[in-house]
């Protein structure tokens, strides 16, 4: 029960925590961008880099202050939606897919490369710019906060509680974007967007701003998982990151405001329980070491949520707060 116990605190400090909040606002963006506007991006980790790395760079490299990095990471990321939007966005859906991926790993293979260590440091990544935000806090940095049976450091708590605050005004600024006209307009190219063109709408302009406003969601995701880290490596944004945000969306619900929140929470809380979880029966021998090590877990667990996700796709589509109706795409 002990061990239970435990690692049901540690996976609700995963759900809390700064990945969390990294993982939801990656989902997000991808909400407002395939929930809401039907675009496929799935290079939405290459935002997050540029947002993390933007900060990084500006401090570490550049010697900048802090906030200005923070524009720098958002200014990329809307460079980089313009640059992938405008000659994709006037043809098919999958054609933004396949371009999105392919430059989210070649901006990862371009950070890390030799020709890049002279701004990124290459493999090795940079750190120690986070210093000047975390200095913000106004609590104690160093003390350890004993919360709900887990141990919180003080620069833990000061992230997750701007992160978390990010999350609320992203979360508030898409509720009242989907239900201006704007938002409707988003809809309805989701839905038909020969139709939309009809009405004289620009739906290219519509998908641009959709494509650039997700983006931007992403960055800030980046930049919260670079400030939590207190580091940023290229190999930290795998395009693997953006489909466990798609899992997210799915979970929780496409096209709900709230849904791609719960879905990230979740999602976490599950890898991080079954990981924890794991790992202490293979060390009490109730799982013999020959059936699974501790070396095995980190795949397990991603078995376990690939076989929740299928089990939710066949008898749940829409997810927990979604539509059935909403997971419709007209790829067009």
């Amino acid at each position: 029960m002990a061990d239970l116990l435990n690692s049901l605190a540690v996976a609700g400090k995963s759900a809390l925590g700064f990945q969390a909040i990294f993982f939801a606002l990656l989902a997000i963006g991808i909400n407002v961008q395939f929930g809401y506007a039907g675009l496929l991006n799935f290079g939405q980790i290459a935002f997050a880099m540029l947002g993390g790395f933007g900060i990084a760079i500006s401090v570490s490299k550049w010697g900048l202050n802090f906030w200005v990095g923070v524009l720098v990471g958002v200014a990329a990321a809307v460079v980089l939606a313009l640059l992938l939007g405008l000659p994709t966005l006037r043809l098919r859906a999958d054609y933004l897919a396949i371009a999105t991926i392919a430059a989210a790993e070649g901006l990862r293979l371009l950070f890390r490369s030799v020709s890049a260590t002279p701004v990124t440091n290459g493999t090795r990544g940079l750190s120690g710019f986070n210093s000047d935000f975390i200095a913000l806090a106004p609590w104690n940095t160093q003390q350890r906060y004993e919360i709900l049976g887990t141990s919180w450091s003080g620069g833990e708590l000061w992230v997750a509680l701007v992160g978390w605050t990010l999350v609320a005004i992203a979360c508030v600024l898409v509720f009242l974007l989907m239900r201006s006209p704007w938002g409707r307009v988003l809809k309805s190219i989701r839905e038909d967007e020969d139709a939309v063109r009809s009405l004289g709408k620009n739906v290219y302009v519509y998908k641009m701003q959709a494509l650039v406003l997700g983006g931007v969601i992403g960055a800030f995701g980046g930049m919260v998982y670079a400030v939590g880290t207190g580091s940023a490596v290229p190999d930290q944004y795998q395009n693997a990151n953006t489909f466990l945000a798609y899992a997210a969306v799915i979970l929780g619900g496409a096209a709900r405001v709230l849904g791609p929140v719960v879905g990230a929470m979740i999602l976490l809380f599950i890898l991080q329980f079954a990981d924890t979880l794991l790992r202490t029966l293979i060390s009490n021998g109730v799982i013999p070491e020959d059936l699974l090590s501790s070396t095995d877990v980190a795949q397990i667990r991603f078995i376990l949520v690939g076989v929740g996700l299928m089990l939710l796709l066949i008898f749940r589509p829409q997810g927990i707060f979604g539509d059935r109706r909403e997971v419709m795409l007209d790829a067009r």
